[in-house]
């Protein structure tokens, strides 16, 4: 199992309370990350990547009710349902709630979400206690990272580049849209 000591791990919240970016390993590469409803680190994740502000973000969490002030809330039912789903490697399509930062969810009026299976993941969010933007760490239409020596020479200087592997997953996280099913991705 990876991990971060608690010197890391308190330098990661310093830098993400001071409205910083992280770059850190997902299932699939490494991805880009920060505080959810920090706009102006969203924004410096938009421009780093140079991606369309209305395609929307995908937000990852040690556990759901990590994401309760982001999506609307969820029925017991729906709470079972997802354990389907999570912790794993499935983003789901949920309604927003009103107070997910318009910036978060693009054109759209859902939230991709995910209750990450990945230990690195897991614990920043937790340590934290709160989710993360999660977004490839590359610039948009381009192949995505794979490892941090990679990352560090490419953001390095942008971002704070965190160590660790990936899960090596050959495919970005599946997206389902919760209410009718549809996979997107």
């Amino acid at each position: 199992m990876q991990s971060y000591n608690n010197t890391l791990l308190n330098k990661i919240r310093r830098h993400i309370r001071g409205g910083g970016v992280i770059a850190y390993p997902t299932e699939s590469c490494y991805g880009f990350g920060c505080d959810p409803f920090n706009h102006r680190a969203i924004n410096q994740i938009l421009k780093i990547k140079c991606r369309d502000k209305a395609k929307g973000l995908i937000v990852v969490a040690d556990n759901i009710n990590q994401l309760n002030q982001l999506i609307m809330p969820l029925s017991y039912n729906d709470k079972l349902k997802l354990k389907a789903y999570w912790p794993g490697f499935c983003s789901i399509l949920m309604p927003s709630s009103i107070k997910a930062p318009k910036i978060l969810i693009g054109k759209h009026k859902t939230l991709a979400v995910r209750v990450s299976k990945h230990d690195l993941i897991r614990q920043l969010c937790k340590f934290l206690n709160m989710p993360l933007v999660s977004t490839s760490a590359n610039y948009s239409g381009c192949e995505s990272i794979k490892t941090y020596r990679e990352c560090l020479q490419q953001f390095g200087k942008k971002v704070m580049v965190l160590p660790g592997n990936t899960n090596f997953a050959k495919k970005p996280s599946t997206i389902i849209d919760w209410r009718t099913g549809r996979i997107y991705r």
